[in-house]
């Protein structure tokens, strides 16, 4: 059995611009995603962190082949499903499933929480043990909400809530890998933190793997093992957690770095801000060579025209740069 839960090699996701009228056809493709290779592994949380608009989020819905991908490879433990058939998903999909950034829309609300966490149990005709509603209890037990509560609405619980049904509904099917896609970005700073040292102890208690979508570095550093930093469809630097926060080597990853704050007001005004000049560039058009060679304080012509090689610094930690820290 191999160790990796997720093999990405090679991943594209390319969206094509339609003209206007019938007979148009299409006028560009929009490279959300170009080229990602990254690897998750059994029990381990993968954060991927970058931008608004840097791929990440559809990283994680290709991953679910929410979207079909482009070209590339997705291995799910240890099965090739880049291309499999929607039947043949619907199988695979139990043993992974996602949980969505706004728990305000992505419970239906003419449904009560039962319906919802069920729905799982429905679709794919299993009949857990003890009866569908014990399982359900059990399900908004182990997220820290009462059982009695199965038959209220959305409307009836706090956002913090909402999420945790979101989660119950997740863990309905005992899948192996969750995709989290920003979980915790939509609610109150207070509750982030719960929501966080949840799924963590829901990874020791079950031994999940998570592929963690965030732009809140603070959160990422908090709950991930190694961190994928994307930028413009691209993987910049791969690290372990740890290294990565003390010796970022990538210009992006030490721009991105340099924005989050820290408690110790000594140390926030010591340390070096680095703003990035410019807007990020048009995924439809990305710039030659280095896509962040636009923003980047070190670009030179090499740069501009080659695209940079992805060098293995250490079996964890990989770096796509010419002029690395």
């Amino acid at each position: 059995m191999s160790e990796n839960i997720l093999e990405l090699n090679n991943l594209t996701k390319y969206f094509p611009i339609k003209g206007k009228g019938i007979l148009s056809g299409t006028k560009g493709l929009v490279k959300a995603v170009d080229g990602v290779s990254l690897t998750v592994k059994r029990g381990e949380t993968v954060g991927l962190v970058g931008e608004s608009g840097c791929g990440k989020t559809t990283v994680g819905r290709t991953v679910m082949k929410l979207y079909e991908p482009t070209s590339g490879q997705i291995i799910f433990d240890g099965q090739d499903i880049t291309d499999i058939k929607r039947k043949e998903m619907k199988i695979v999909r139990s043993k992974m499933q996602m949980i969505f950034q706004d728990p305000f829309s992505s419970l239906n609300p003419r449904h009560t929480v039962g319906t919802i966490i069920s729905s799982s149990f429905t679709i794919h005709g299993i009949e857990p043990e003890g009866g569908i509603e014990h399982a359900v209890g059990e399900l908004l037990e182990l997220v820290g909400l009462n059982p009695e509560h199965i038959n209220r609405f959305p409307h009836e619980f706090s956002g913090g809530q909402r999420q945790r049904i979101g989660i119950a509904r997740a863990l309905a099917l005992k899948p192996k890998l969750i995709v989290a896609d920003e979980p915790v970005s939509a609610l109150d700073v207070s509750i982030q933190a719960q929501v966080v040292n949840l799924l963590d102890d829901l990874q020791q208690e079950l031994g999940l793997s998570y592929l963690f979508v965030a732009h809140d570095l603070s959160v990422v550093q908090h709950i991930s093992d190694r961190v994928v930093v994307m930028y413009l469809g691209k993987v910049m630097e791969m690290a372990p957690t740890a290294e990565l926060f003390k010796h970022p080597r990538h210009p992006y990853t030490k721009a991105l770095l340099s924005a989050v704050p820290v408690a110790d007001p000594k140390v926030g005004r010591s340390r070096e801000r680095i703003i990035l000049q410019g807007d990020l560039p048009s995924p439809v058009n990305p710039p030659a060579g280095c896509v962040f060679n636009t923003r980047c304080w070190k670009a030179q012509d090499i740069c501009r025209t080659e695209i940079p090689e992805t060098i293995q610094i250490s079996p964890l930690q990989t770096l796509a740069c010419h002029f690395p820290e």
